[in-house]
């Protein structure tokens, strides 16, 4: 009887530590579940990759989206689409799709901002409406400037581009007028004509949804103009006034940035082909009333001719 008494102790005694290795064995294991299932998510947190924009600056062409894109890329946290994609304005881009948009972006990590820029966006009818649909709460950035000076600069660059390539092209005043008079169907002409392309993008974004940068003073004094920009783009303010000196050999201002200093290619401030004094104030007057109707519709103003 003694024993079986003693047997049993021994047996229980035993059966009781493999139930201890058992239950360490089972909180190791748990352990071990809880780290693996935490660490991609871990990881994504921290893992760059290609986002839709969360801002796009639409136009106006010739109006400075370049140098806005550059400037605006002086932020640590905006990384830009380095060409312009022209998704939302081209048929044929427009239909390989939203994966194929997005492939086109940079990397980024979460919480920065993705700017994209085709300033094809604000003249195209049926921009708008494709990019509400992608995405209606994208902030979207139009810069502007004197659409008279617009229309001569548009002019100049189409008719660099034909020269490089051998081809004749009009002279401006060929084009501009017809039989003394403006020539509405030039088509340089109807991109000046602000407020009827605005027009289009009101109906679908709210006027806070957009916000207008002054062409003119960004050239003159970029740092202002990127301030406003930051605030509308909620990005804490790290572009400085150093990070902008003046040019005196090109005539404007370039970008410094952790001691690299950057300017715009040749072709920007490329001298404009000539109109006469008397066109051009033929042009002033008959962009007078188109003006108006812009700065009432975006309640802005501006000193154009």
């Amino acid at each position: 009887m003694l024993w079986t008494l003693l047997l049993a102790l021994i047996l229980l005694l035993v059966l009781q530590a493999q139930l201890c290795v058992c239950l360490r064995e089972l909180r190791s294991a748990t352990l071990m579940t809880s780290v693996t299932s935490d660490s991609p998510a871990q990881a994504q947190n921290t893992t760059a990759s290609r986002r839709m924009p969360g801002a796009i600056i639409i136009g106006v062409r010739k109006g400075g989206t370049r140098a806005l894109l550059e400037m605006l890329n002086l932020h640590p946290d905006v990384e830009v689409a380095k060409a312009e994609v022209h998704y939302f304005n081209l048929d044929e881009n427009f239909r390989k799709g939203l994966d194929w948009y997005r492939a086109q972006m940079p990397l980024t990590l979460p919480g920065q901002v993705t700017v994209e820029k085709t300033p094809g966006y604000f003249t195209a009818p049926l921009a708008p409406a494709r990019m509400w649909s992608a995405n209606p709460a994208v902030k979207l950035l139009l810069i502007v400037r004197d659409p008279a000076e617009r229309l001569v600069s548009d002019y100049t660059q189409v008719l660099h581009n034909r020269l490089q390539q051998n081809k004749p092209y009009q002279p401006l005043e060929e084009l501009l007028l017809h039989q003394g008079r403006i020539n509405p169907s030039y088509k340089a002409l109807q991109r000046s004509i602000y407020h009827q392309h605005m027009a289009r993008w009101l109906e679908l974004f709210p006027r806070e949804q957009i916000h207008i940068v002054d062409g003119e003073a960004l050239i003159q004094d970029p740092f202002p103009e990127l301030q406003k920009a930051e605030k509308f783009l909620e990005l804490a303010p790290q572009i400085m006034p150093d990070n902008f000196y003046f040019n005196t050999t090109k005539g404007f201002y370039c970008l410094l940035s952790e001691g690299h200093d950057k300017c715009l290619d040749d072709s920007k401030g490329r001298p404009h082909a000539p109109l006469s004094n008397k066109a051009f104030q033929k042009l002033c007057r008959y962009l007078w009333v188109p003006n108006q109707i812009f700065f009432r519709m975006v309640g802005q103003t501006f000193k154009w001719c």
